[in-house]
C-alpha cells in the first residue's frame, strides 16, 4: 500500500533510487486522514495531512507531469485524482422522462439520462445541449439549472461531478446507434428502478414533483 498525500494542490513524494515516489504510510512524517482508494494501477490511497503550515515545498500536481524522474505510479495517482465532469439532461414530457441506453463505454447496456462528459473550455449548457444532440439526434432547450451532485463511482472509482438540467427536447429522438442502442420515453413511477445511477434516480425523483 501507498499513499497519496495531497494539500491545496500540493503532493508529499519522497525520493528512492533516484525517483520521485509515492510513500508507504511509514515513510509519512506527519498524521494523515485517509479519505478513499484512488482508481490507480495499484493499492494507493488517496489522504489528507495535518498539518502545521501550507507545504510550499511540495510538488504541485499540476507540475508532475513536466517533472524529471517522477515514476509513472505518480502520474496515474494525479490523473485519477482529477474529478470528472459530467452534464445530464432530464427531459420530463407530462408523465414521461427521456432514458437512453448505452451502446458503448460506461454506459453499454445500461439505462441512463442523455448526457456525458463535459469538454475542456466548453460551458455546462452548452455541453448538455451537445449531448442531447449527439446522443438522441434532436436539439434541446434548457429549461433551468437542477442541481450538482457529487460522489465516487462503485464501478469506477472515480471522483465524479454531475450537474443536471431540466431540459425540453425539441423533435422526436433519433438516437445514434454508435453510441446509443435506444432512446424512448417511459413513466416517472418506472425510471428510477431502471437508472444504474441513484444520483440519477433521485434527480428524477425530485423533477417529478417539481413545478416546469
Amino acid at each position: 500500500m501507498r499513499y497519496y498525500v495531497e494539500s491545496d494542490g500540493r503532493i508529499f513524494l519522497v525520493r528512492k533510487d533516484g525517483a520521485l515516489d509515492l510513500p508507504t504510510p511509514s515513510e509519512v512524517p506527519f498524521p494523515i486522514e485517509r479519505i478513499a482508494p484512488l482508481a490507480a494501477g495499484e493499492d494507493v490511497w488517496f489522504c489528507v495531512p495535518r498539518l502545521a503550515e501550507h507545504p510550499s515545498h511540495w510538488p504541485s500536481k499540476d507540475d508532475v507531469a513536466r517533472l524529471p524522474g517522477v515514476v509513472p505510479a505518480v502520474r496515474e495517482a494525479v490523473h485519477a485524482t482529477m474529478p470528472r465532469v459530467v452534464v445530464e439532461g432530464i427531459c420530463i414530457e407530462g408523465d414521461r422522462v427521456l432514458l437512453v441506453k448505452g451502446s458503448r463505454g460506461l454506459n453499454d447496456g445500461r439505462w441512463s439520462l442523455p448526457g456525458g462528459f463535459l469538454r475542456f473550455g466548453e460551458t455546462p449548457e452548452d455541453g448538455v445541449l451537445r449531448e442531447i444532440r449527439e446522443e438522441v439526434g434532436a436539439e434541446a432547450k434548457i429549461l433551468r439549472f437542477v442541481g450538482v451532485h457529487g460522489r465516487l463511482g462503485q464501478k469506477t472509482g472515480l471522483h465524479w461531478i454531475m450537474l443536471f438540467y431540466r431540459t425540453a427536447l425539441c423533435g422526436e429522438p433519433r438516437p445514434d446507434p454508435d453510441e446509443i442502442a435506444e432512446a424512448r420515453y417511459v413513466p416517472l413511477d418506472e425510471a428510477p428502478a431502471m437508472l444504474h445511477d441513484s444520483a440519477m434516480a433521485e434527480a428524477i425523483r425530485r423533477e417529478a414533483s417539481a413545478p416546469c
